[in-house]
């Protein structure tokens, strides 16, 4: 089947129960965040704003909300396209079982972009301000474009099958900005765009931007999608959707994607950038004020009926937690094929995706000693923090197939279990400091700077971990509470952080109380403004946990030491992962408003 265009989607969403209109006009300054985030929280279906205020447009969010959504709109495509990237992985399989794979060929064949000029008459122009100026949190900088792709060519290979399509985040008015003339363009490091606009910049040109909004589902989901070396953005989205990616070019020599709603052409030049941001983002927190590339408007087109494309994104889970699922059901056995020994990895969604990585590996180095230790699985964690959006990650959590060949990465709790059950805190740390991390993460001191840390577990079990705390805890002084998060994690209040000197001495008041007490069955103890939240569930654990702690500076331990440069512990691993001063903001939603959308009765 596949569908043509985003309205035809829409519709037939409609027809199978799985989207709602909302007729009355809605303010896109919070309220339409808010109604969002009000039926995605009841797993809800996708929703049709048909009265944008302030635009003639009506917008549509919530589409991939769950995936069950998602495998319903691709249901006739889902198949064909796991065996067209399982083939780029691995093209042996085709050659050992050509009958099974006969078809992907196919597939990839008649996913080949088409170009066509007689597009060019379904668009008319509008400008900027009268698309849906939509603001999801209080603090944002202005309204965003949150679910775009964003299409730029190789300035050396100019032409489609160079290009890269990605989902980067676009500002399309406020802060210094000139209305309907700039809009500001965001992409985090080591994507491909970044790539081309290098390129860009050495030649002393402008690099020309096309950003698409809308169109058939599958062409968002290409441009969020992690492809295999080789396979285009464009071929993807041909083959998920059913349809050969439409685009022709304008008068200009812009690329226009035929079947998107709307089209923002412009050009960035050379080290032109000014203040993007705030913005509420995927790790539950604002990311800050920063210049980024300035995007020079030059024509802002759409289609007959056009429907503006949204999502919301905040803390986990979110709908680009359902994307996320998504992507691993189409390409989840890609990377496995291109690290070799790897089983499986998870980016846990709960912990902002990037800050956290799971990961199984092989550990088949020394057969023949008795006693087994990390070695092969760290070269693996090497090998994944070395590949494309993985080398984001702060913290990698990396176990032996051969220990449990029922363990998943996707089972939080008994992956962490099954860690500090294992773990030789000795030797089993790896650092990586003065490196980069994800743009939108501030645990560290600076933009894209920070550290990493490899927990590794290979071998048998090496403690029997408690739910019961340890006995004689003081409640006095820098710490007032304490909780069992999970087996082996506890959680401890303490005073809010101030600065280096006073972490140091308060760290130090800690191992010397905690070293006194009888600590076998701890092996993560976590330092936390609010001890009771961060133990109240496991999804609240990883999340404090890991986007709130940068592990150079705040990991920490009982009976610490550093011997030949390598830091260990004898004693349970300490987490500070409190809110430091330099930290921004987490997303608060905004009370009246909340109290005004209950006019819309959204209880589903």
């Amino acid at each position: 089947m596949g569908y043509n265009s985003l309205s035809e989607c829409v519709a037939d969403l409609e027809k199978h129960g799985h989207l709602i209109r909302i007729k009355e006009e809605v303010d896109p300054y919070l309220e339409m965040a808010a109604i969002h985030l009000r039926i995605f929280e009841q797993e809800g279906p996708a929703i049709l704003f048909e009265k944008v205020k302030g635009s003639p447009f009506p917008a549509v969010s919530n589409l991939f909300g769950t995936l069950e959504r998602s495998k319903f709109m691709f249901r006739d495509s889902l198949d064909k396209v796991q065996q067209l990237v399982g083939l780029r992985s691995d093209p042996i399989k085709a050659l050992k079982n050509p009958f099974k794979y006969a078809g992907a060929g196919l597939t990839a064949l008649s996913a080949l972009p088409l170009k066509q000029s007689l597009f060019k008459a379904t668009f008319s122009k509008t400008t900027i301000s009268q698309l849906p100026q939509i603001v999801n949190w209080p603090m944002d900088g202005g309204p965003f474009v949150t679910m775009p792709q964003v299409y730029t060519e190789d300035p050396d290979k100019p032409g489609v099958m160079n290009s890269n399509l990605g989902m980067y985040r676009i500002q399309l008015a406020g802060n210094e900005y000139v209305k309907d003339k700039e809009i500001g363009l965001h992409y985090q490091i080591h994507r491909g765009i970044g790539v081309h606009q290098s390129k860009a910049n050495a030649k002393g040109q402008p690099l020309k931007v096309s950003i698409f909004v809308g169109g058939p589902p599958s062409h968002p989901l290409a441009a969020v999608m992690p492809l295999p070396e080789g396979l285009s953005e464009m071929t993807f989205a041909g083959a998920l959707g059913n349809r050969r990616f439409r685009y022709f070019y304008d008068e200009e020599g812009f690329c226009i994607s035929a079947d998107a709603d709307f089209v923002i052409t412009g050009t960035v030049y050379p080290q032109e950038n000014k203040p993007e941001g705030p913005f509420g983002d995927h790790l539950g927190y604002y990311s800050l004020t920063h210049p980024f590339p300035l995007m020079k408007v030059h024509n802002v087109y759409h289609k007959k009926d056009a429907i503006w494309s949204f999502t919301v994104v905040g803390r986990p889970p979110q709908e680009d937690t359902s994307f996320g699922a998504l992507i691993h059901e189409i390409a989840g056995s890609a990377l496995p094929q291109e690290i070799h020994g790897l089983k499986e990895v998870n980016a846990v969604d709960a912990a902002g995706v990037h800050p956290l990585l799971f990961a199984i590996g092989s550990e088949r180095y020394t057969p023949y000693l008795k006693e087994r230790r990390p070695q092969e699985i760290l070269t693996i964690a090497n090998h994944i923090l070395g590949k494309n959006q993985l080398s984001l990650a702060k913290y990698v959590f990396i176990a032996a197939r051969e220990d449990d060949e029922q363990l998943s990465t996707h089972h939080i709790r008994a992956f962490l279990k099954h860690i500090l059950e294992r773990m030789d805190f000795t030797r089993d740390l790896h650092f990586y400091t003065q490196t980069t991390i994800d743009t939108l993460d501030y645990s560290g001191e600076g933009l894209n700077s920070g550290s990493k840390v490899v927990f590794a577990a290979a071998g048998e079990v090496k403690r029997q971990l408690s739910t019961v705390l340890p006995s004689g805890l003081a409640t006095d002084g820098s710490f007032s509470g304490y909780h069992m998060a999970m087996e082996g994690v506890m959680t401890v209040q303490a005073s809010a952080y101030l600065n280096k000197d006073q972490a140091g001495i308060e760290m130090s008041e800690l191992k010397d109380q905690l070293q006194q007490r009888n600590l076998d069955g701890l092996g993560l103890i976590v330092l936390c403004d609010d001890a009771a939240f961060t133990a109240k569930d496991i999804n609240n654990l990883v999340w404090v946990t890991f986007t709130r702690s940068n592990p150079a500076s705040d990991i920490d331990g009982v009976g610490s030491f550093v011997k030949d440069k390598h830091w260990g512990c004898t004693g349970p691993v300490i987490i500070d992962a409190r809110k430091k001063p330099h930290h921004a903001p987490e997303l608060i939603k905004d009370a009246e408003v909340e109290k005004n959308i209950e006019r819309f009765k959204l209880s589903l």
